[in-house]
C-alpha cells in the first residue's frame, strides 16, 4: 500500500514505484496517489484530486469522505493481504492510517517526514509507536530522529537528480512554443496545485504583477500544476493579460527572470534551478491563527528552512495583498546587487540537498528491504 495525498508526493511516489519494479516487476501497489503514480502501475482506490484539503476547516468540513475512505483502505488490506504500507507526506491523514494499519500488525514505512520540526516534536512518540522506518530527504530530520531512536535514513532530495537530468528548452524554444514576447523578461508565478489556495494567492499576485510587468518589461506566465484543469484560471482573465501554461514548470522557473511562489515544494524546485524569488502563503483565517499558535519555526518556506536562515522573503496572510508583493518583487528587480545577492544564496540550497546516487533507488533499496525483512 502506497499513499500519498498531494501533487509533490505523486511526484515522488511516482518515481518510487519506478524503482521498486526494477528491483521487482511482479511487486503489486494499491492505494491512494495521482496520475503518475497511476501510471507507473498503481491501482488507485482514490486520487490524490479528491484528498487535497487544506486547512483545519476544511478538514473538518470533510471527515465523512476522510473516515470512508480510511475504512476502503483498511478493507484492502485486509482482502488482499497487504502487509507493508509506504505513506508519503501527507501527515494528518497518514499518521492516523497508520494507527489503523498498527493494529493489522502491517509494517508502517515513511516516505518524506511529517514535519515534526515546525510543528513541534509531540508527534514524535506517535511516530515511534507506529512507524517502523522514517525515510527523509533533509539531513537535519535523520539526525532529529535518530537522537529520538527512530530508525531513520538520509537519501538526499530527488529534485536534485530529477533537475540534474531534466532537458531544459531554451528560452528561444520556449518563446516558439508558446508563442511568448521575445522583448519581454518572465515572471513567473506559481499559485499552488490546489484550488482553495489559489483562489486565496492568485488574485492579488496577478494584480501586483501588472505593475511590476509595466515597471520591469515583464510578462506574466502562470504554471499550472498537473492536477488542475487549465481552463480554472479562466475566471482571473478580466484581472490583467496573462498566459496559463501546463506541465513546464522547470523550464518556466528556468527561464524566468523572476518567480512568485506559493510556499511548498516548488521553492525548493526554485532554489535548486536558481531562480531569482519571493514566497506567498494565505490561508482560511482560523487556520492562520491555529498554524500560528502550533508552528515552531521561523520560515514556513522550505527552501529557507533548508538554508536555515531567510534567503528568500515570505510574505505571508494580510501581507499577501498587491501593493505588498509589488514592493518586495520590485527591490529585487530594480537593484542588480540585490538581484545577484539573492541568486547566489540561492547555491545553499542545492548544496546542502545533495548527496551521491539517485534518493528514489536508495529508498526503494530500502523499502524493498524492510518487505523482506522477517
Amino acid at each position: 500500500m502506497i499513499i500519498a495525498g498531494e501533487a509533490s508526493g505523486d511526484l515522488h511516489g511516482s518515481a518510487l514505484i519506478a524503482e521498486l519494479k526494477k528491483i521487482d516487476k511482479d511487486i503489486e501497489v494499491f492505494g491512494i496517489g495521482g496520475d503518475k503514480m497511476i501510471q507507473n502501475g498503481m491501482k488507485a482506490i482514490h486520487h490524490i484530486n479528491e484528498m487535497s484539503f487544506l486547512g483545519f476547516i476544511e478538514v473538518i468540513k470533510h471527515i465523512p469522505f476522510i473516515r470512508k475512505v480510511k475504512n476502503e483502505l483498511i478493507e484492502l488490506a485486509k482482502k488482499e493481504n497487504i502487509k507493508n504500507a509506504v505513506l508519503i507526506d501527507y501527515p494528518g491523514f497518514n499518521l492516523s492510517i497508520a494507527k489503523a494499519f498498527h493494529k493489522l500488525s502491517m509494517k508502517n514505512i515513511y516516505y518524506i517526514s511529517p514535519q515534526i520540526w515546525a510543528w513541534g516534536k509531540g508527534r514524535i512518540e506517535k511516530i515511534k509507536k507506529l512507524i517502523n522506518r522514517m525515510i527523509v530527504f533533509f539531513p537535519f530530520e535523520e539526525k532529529l530522529y535518530k537522537n529520538n531512536n527512530v530508525n531513520s535514513d538520509f537519501v538526499g532530495h530527488p529534485l536534485i537528480k530529477s533537475i540534474h537530468e531534466f532537458n531544459f528548452l531554451s528560452r528561444d524554444d520556449l518563446n516558439k512554443k508558446y508563442d511568448l514576447s521575445v522583448e519581454k523578461d518572465l515572471l513567473i508565478l506559481l499559485p499552488g496545485s490546489r484550488k482553495q489556495e489559489i483562489d486565496k494567492i492568485l488574485p492579488s499576485t496577478l494584480e501586483a504583477s501588472k505593475k511590476i510587468c509595466n515597471e520591469f518589461n515583464m510578462q506574466t506566465i502562470v504554471a499550472c500544476a498537473d492536477n488542475i484543469d487549465i481552463n480554472y484560471f479562466d475566471k482571473y482573465k478580466h484581472l490583467v493579460n496573462f498566459k496559463v501554461i501546463k506541465g513546464e514548470t522547470y523550464n518556466l522557473l528556468k527561464n524566468a527572470n523572476f518567480a512568485v511562489i506559493k510556499s511548498g515544494t516548488s521553492t525548493l524546485e526554485a532554489g535548486i534551478i536558481g531562480t531569482p524569488f519571493i514566497v506567498v502563503y494565505k490561508t482560511n483565517y482560523f487556520t492562520y491563527l491555529i498554524g500560528k499558535i502550533l508552528i515552531k519555526i521561523k520560515n514556513i518556506a522550505l527552501a529557507n528552512i533548508v538554508a536555515e536562515k531567510q534567503i528568500v522573503k515570505e510574505l505571508i496572510q494580510n501581507d499577501v495583498n498587491p501593493e505588498k508583493i509589488y514592493d518586495v518583487c520590485s527591490l529585487f528587480l530594480s537593484d542588480k546587487l540585490i538581484y545577484e545577492n539573492l541568486k547566489n544564496d540561492l547555491k545553499s540550497i542545492k548544496f546542502k540537498l545533495n548527496t551521491e546516487g539517485n534518493p528514489s533507488k536508495k529508498a526503494a533499496e530500502i523499502i524493498y528491504a524492510e518487505l523482506n525483512a522477517v
